[in-house]
């Protein structure tokens, strides 16, 4: 057993990160700069690998709306995020790459991207600079919890390791990809210590449908282009959005109703499922799609018809026939109106481990304002693993950023005030 509470240097406090994505790298970096010693620990090979991922596509960091919109898109957790959102936004995260040497450029969403569109630039330098600073890393070390005298345990190539610090920043990630380390194992270990944590919630996920096995075997794997959705939440709000999703073999996944996870997530566990209407052709009004359809079709067939009369084939015609059936689909009301209005039910979310990302986590009410946990003082918590949740977009990405952040500086704050409070001490015991 490798024993390294006594074998670091104890020339200044000495903090463990355990978790090597966003957060845990922007703890890292935030208690360096207080000149802290950092020793991270992470269970994978490598750090970041989820982060990685995220870049595969184009590497959208933050948003570049207001802040005061910003900060809605966390939704009920608005209030808990607001004041470290406050001091580390979006408009701070762009600067912060900026000074790893990697520049970004909104795009015409408002999204926020690296110039190069990719994210292994910035994590190299984001290391680079953490290990310039004298931050040490340990991979290969899963965290199994504490022993008897609090110190921290891991699993290790070379076998158990205990470590015993003056402060711990736990940044355990969610429980999507667990592949790539994001696995809730760590959701256990807290409960037993009499930690509260929500269980853990598929989120920016994709949804189920019960498609026809026809449906399914043809059209799986296509894009369902130029749509807007409308959805009626449980307390009656009416949501509206334009966008596009996919089809899958189980359901539809996609940017259009990853915004609304959450919600419909929440209806379908309370209802048994939620129901979208999809306007496949949101550029017409009712009245002309109405005299679009009644318009005279001579010999052509039915699909050639919407096709040249509406622009709708492909899949935007095969789910017509999927929820028209064969009369339906020659009844000219009923299939204008649900050209407009198509109802798509999906009766249950996919499973959390395919989700982007997951709601959940360790509840706010057993931490302190510093993300320290109440129970267990000088153990702090950031990242995914909070119960929060928000959409893609660069939200979830800056989120995890700036709690990474508030808990290095709860961190350095607590830290400060103990040996304040042990100078104090001395001081008493001398005079």
């Amino acid at each position: 057993m490798n024993d390294r509470s006594d074998s670091a240097s104890r020339t200044s406090s000495r903090v463990v990160v355990i978790g090597g994505g966003p957060a845990g790298l922007m703890a890292a970096e935030t208690l360096a700069g207080h000149g802290l010693q950092v020793d991270l620990y992470d269970a994978m090979p490598s750090v970041g690998r989820k982060f990685l991922l995220a870049g595969k596509g184009g590497m959208n960091l933050t948003h570049a709306e207001p802040a005061a919109a910003f900060i809605t898109r966390f939704g009920m957790r608005q209030d808990q995020l607001g004041a470290m959102l406050g001091e580390f936004g979006a408009n701070a995260l762009r600067a912060w790459a900026s000074a790893l040497g990697v520049d970004t450029f909104i795009g015409s969403s408002q999204r926020v991207f690296p110039v190069g569109m990719k994210a292994a630039p910035l994590l190299r330098a984001c290391l680079h600079r953490l290990r310039e600073a004298g931050v040490r890393f340990h991979m290969r070390h899963r965290w199994r919890g504490w022993d008897a005298d609090g110190a921290l345990c891991f699993h290790a190539p070379a076998g158990e390791v205990i470590d015993k610090p003056d402060a711990v920043v736990l940044a355990l990630g969610g429980g999507s990809w667990a592949r790539l380390g994001s696995d809730g194992t760590w959701v256990p270990v807290l409960r037993e210590q009499g930690i509260e944590v929500a269980e853990l919630k598929p989120a920016n996920c994709g949804f189920d449908v019960d498609w026809s096995t026809h449906f399914q075997q043809n059209h799986a794997g296509e894009p369902l282009k130029s749509v807007k959705a409308r959805f009626t939440d449980r307390h009656g709000v009416d949501h509206e959005r334009a966008g596009e999703l996919l089809v899958t073999a189980s359901g539809v996944e996609g940017s259009l109703i990853y915004a609304w996870s959450a919600m419909l997530r929440d209806t379908i566990a309370e209802s048994g499922s939620a129901t979208l209407h999809l306007d496949l052709a949101p550029g017409r009004s009712p009245e002309r799609t109405m005299d679009d359809v009644r318009h005279p079709r001579g010999a052509r067939s039915l699909s050639s018809h919407l096709q040249s009369r509406l622009a709708l084939h492909g899949v935007k015609s095969a789910l017509l026939r999927e929820v028209l059936g064969a009369d339906g689909m020659h009844d000219p009301e009923r299939l204008a109106a649900t050209i407009k209005a198509l109802p798509l039910t999906l009766v249950g979310t996919r499973p959390i481990d395919e989700a982007i990302s997951s709601a959940g986590g360790v509840c706010f009410d057993g931490l302190d304002a510093s993300l320290m946990l109440r129970n267990r003082p000088g153990v702090f918590c950031a990242g995914e693993m909070l119960d929060w949740e928000a959409p893609t977009g660069g939200y979830l990405l800056t989120g995890c950023f700036a709690s990474g952040r508030a808990a290095g500086q709860g961190v350095a704050r607590w830290l400060s005030a103990q040996d304040t409070a042990l100078a104090t001490e001395a001081t008493a015991l001398n005079a």
